[in-house]
């Protein structure tokens, strides 16, 4: 599984987690500062890749376009 962290999470998730998720990133793949959330979602579809973030945006978005991508939504921390 191939995760992609929101840039609500550190850009260094992706790293410290490489050893479990070899393919991971972080939405700074897509350039920086602020992705819109229609062009984080095509590029986690396009890629192949679950989106991780504390938004619900994205849970909202997997409720009305179904998946892929999947979402994992960290309501804690």
């Amino acid at each position: 599984m191939k995760l992609l962290f929101d840039e609500n999470l550190s850009p260094r998730l992706a790293e410290r987690l490489h050893d479990i998720f070899a393919d991971s990133a972080h939405v700074l793949v897509l350039g920086p500062g602020s992705a819109e959330d229609d062009l984080i979602w095509a590029y986690a579809r396009d890629h192949a890749f679950a989106i991780v973030t504390k938004d619900a945006d994205f849970q909202d978005l997997a409720t009305l376009r179904g998946s892929p991508p999947k979402v994992i939504w960290i309501r804690q921390g």
